[in-house]
């Protein structure tokens, strides 16, 4: 059963930063898709990024491109998302996901495991 734990989420004010980390119970420095995903109250789940822990190619939706940055950590088979300008169109709960269809792209169909989430509030 993979497990996936979501931390670094809170509040802050709107140009702030925050850094999320995804905490894996599988290998990353084998090859993964791992990718975050949000989704606002009364929204649908939307991606942000993912990354195949592989060779480390990244995916990103196109309206968060140059903001958010998606990387990992091998040794602490972790996946971090670094989320800088914030603004308060941000807030959601923010998800961990893995999965091992390639290539790897931030479409929730092709991951098979999730988090619970972290929440993140962006105030103005």
């Amino acid at each position: 059963q993979v497990q996936l734990v979501e931390s670094g989420g809170g509040s802050v004010q709107a140009g702030g930063s925050l850094r999320l980390s995804c905490a894996a119970s599988l290998y990353i420095d084998r090859t993964y898709c791992m990718g975050w995903f949000r989704q606002a109250p009364g929204r649908e789940r939307e991606g942000v990024a993912a990354i195949d822990t592989g060779d480390r190619m990244t995916d990103y939706t196109d309206s968060l491109k140059g903001r958010f940055t998606i990387s990992q950590d091998n040794a602490k088979n972790t996946v971090y998302l670094q989320m800088n300008n914030l603004k308060p169109e941000d807030t959601a709960m923010y998800f961990c996901a893995a999965g091992t269809t390639f290539p790897c792209r931030v479409v929730s169909m092709l991951f098979n495991y999730w988090g619970q989430g972290t929440q993140v509030t962006v105030s103005s």
